[in-house]
């Protein structure tokens, strides 16, 4: 089964990518990408063309969103929402989520950040 890869929109800092990735996970950033300040549909397109899951901070647009791609049937590879939380607890967080979570299962998912132990 293979691993998620994700992208980390621009609500959230570019530490947590780079900390990810020196941990050894497949992770992009908005800033990365060159994507600040795009619409978040532009963004979240991106992730879907690169197979990444889709993490942000953003709670008022993205569970609309989600919401949208399920009734259109439009598929992507995981939405994950959080509310802002210190660095330390959204990288420990994360990371739970990839170690535990296959690209498979995170397919078409929408999850809160903050049910993940």
């Amino acid at each position: 089964m293979a691993k998620a890869k994700l992208y980390v929109d621009e609500d959230i800092t570019d530490a947590l990518a780079r900390a990810l990735r020196a941990a050894g996970y497949d992770v992009i950033s908005a800033h990365e990408a060159g994507l600040r300040s795009r619409s978040d549909e532009a963004q979240l397109r991106y992730a879907i063309r690169q197979g990444r899951a889709f993490l942000t901070c953003n709670v008022k647009h993205f569970p609309r969103i989600a919401s949208r791609y399920y009734d259109e049937g439009r598929s992507h590879f995981g939405i994950v929402v959080s509310n802002q939380l210190e660095l330390g607890e959204m990288l420990r967080r994360v990371r739970y989520l990839l170690d535990n979570w296959t690209a498979e299962e995170l397919r078409d998912t929408f999850l809160w950040l903050t049910s993940v132990p």
